[in-house]
């Protein structure tokens, strides 16, 4: 009955292999507007939509037309369930009609499927029932998803199995939690480390002056000079398919707006590029130009990455703009972490297009960033002293992410341990008398 990655699940005594349809019936029960939306996210499953900020998703005109959930229904995101995108709901509520929502029968613990389809197995096999949908997403159809094998112990074992997981998992996940919330303190040391020491005073000592009410008292030695004095900018290139290419023409790497990260340059999935080389010469970046996105979240946009020349003769998108600092008055790195501290984000924030929770600004904006310019000599010195701090923080924060990445790997493993029936949960310790 098994194929694929689930041919390798061996059955455990009493356990049977049953097709999804047979212990899941799909529900289409509409006509329930004044229900309260749902949502159905990676981590957390279905959760009501106005308990989350990061869904952007705009909701339909006739909500009458949104399906109905149920308390125990699980819900698959068709677009997302090959990613873990499902979940038991604890909620009534309703969700898009293009979502699938089943209703377990009597014999079937609605958390025990919702644990056994978030198994390492079970997502490996939700990925191979999926079919591809370019560019980056997977639809997952009915027809397969219907007839997917479920390993099913007893009714009162899945009981016991998802009662095991939900104190377990609730254990993993608050050490998670708290891993989490030391990596955004680290974060906001780094934002008040960088802003001390590039602008001082300017988290203690506001002035309250128009137009930058955040800004300490004016500084003889550091007079605030408008970007577009000391710098230039370059726009990049569009992707335009009837672009005549029959003269004279160069194939480049091409970075877009993806590859900009807020502290980093990712080139391990650049793209290329063949156009005419004297629309190329325009937009080739030099190592030392300041990148900036176009657009992005909120808290980091006019962030600025330095390219230290990672690509020869690279070109970049339209929504990415070079700034190419006057190597005679501004250091790039300076101008990057400028663009870090808190007069970069109260500048960007006030200044940008707002929609929800992105921004956007322009090349006016940018270049109209006022920068506090002591001499060169010291701009240097402050950014040696703000790096060496930042290398303390990221290799903080570095280990903090590798103890994230081993309790994912805990969490998981002791999933697919339970809902395989590879782990005795009557047998096991409670969590209270072992360590992780």
């Amino acid at each position: 009955m098994t194929t694929g990655v689930l041919a390798e699940v061996s059955p455990q005594h009493r356990w049977e292999w049953k097709p999804l349809w047979a212990v899941l019936q799909r529900s289409k029960e509409t006509g329930s507007p004044e229900l309260p939306p749902l949502s159905v996210f990676l981590d957390a499953g279905v959760v009501p939509r106005s308990s989350r900020e990061d869904n952007h998703n705009q909701l339909g005109e006739d909500l009458s037309k949104y399906l109905v959930v149920r308390p125990g229904d699980i819900v698959f995101n068709k677009l997302r369930t090959w990613q873990g995108g499902l979940g038991a709901s604890l909620h009534d509520g309703i969700v898009s009609p293009a979502y699938f929502v089943c209703r377990p029968n009597s014999a079937t613990n609605s958390r025990f499927i919702h644990y056994l389809l978030k198994s390492k197995p079970y997502l490996a096999e939700l990925v191979r029932i999926s079919k591809w949908m370019p560019p980056s997403q997977f639809d997952t159809p009915w027809e397969n998803l219907r007839k997917l094998p479920l390993l099913l112990p007893g009714l009162d074992e899945q009981r016991r199995i998802a009662d095991f997981l939900d104190t377990e998992t609730a254990r993993v996940d608050r050490l998670a939690s708290a891993r989490e919330r030391q990596i955004a303190v680290l974060e906001e040391c780094e934002y008040a480390e960088v802003t001390d020491a590039l602008i001082p005073d300017s988290l203690t000592s506001a002035a309250g002056e128009w137009p930058w009410t955040w800004l300490p008292a004016p500084d003889d030695d550091a007079p605030l000079v408008r970007l577009g004095y000391i710098a230039r900018l370059q726009s990049g290139l569009t992707v335009d398919g009837k672009r005549d290419l029959s003269g004279d023409v160069v194939t480049r790497p091409y970075l877009r707006v993806a590859n900009v990260q807020s502290d980093r340059i990712q080139v391990d999935n650049v793209s290329e590029i063949t156009v005419p080389a004297h629309i190329a010469k325009r937009s080739t970046l030099l190592a030392g130009d300041v990148l900036m996105t176009e657009g992005g979240d909120l808290d980091k946009l006019g962030r600025g990455t330095v390219w230290r020349g990672e690509l020869e003769e690279c070109l970049h998108q339209n929504h990415v703009f070079a700034v190419r600092p006057d190597a005679s008055r501004l250091d790039a790195d300076y101008l990057s972490l400028m663009t870090r501290t808190v007069h970069g984000r109260c500048y960007f924030e006030s200044t940008g297009v707002k929609t929800t929770n992105l921004a956007s600004t322009n090349s006016s904006k940018i270049l109209g960033f006022p920068i506090p310019l002591p001499s060169l000599e010291i701009q240097r010195l402050r950014v040696q002293t703000v790096q060496r701090k930042l290398d303390g923080c990221a290799r903080a924060k570095q280990r903090l992410r590798a103890q994230l990445d081993l309790l994912a790997e805990r969490r998981q493993a002791l999933i697919t341990a339970a809902v395989t029936g590879q782990l005795d949960v009557t047998t096991s310790r409670p969590a209270h008398d072992r360590e992780l």
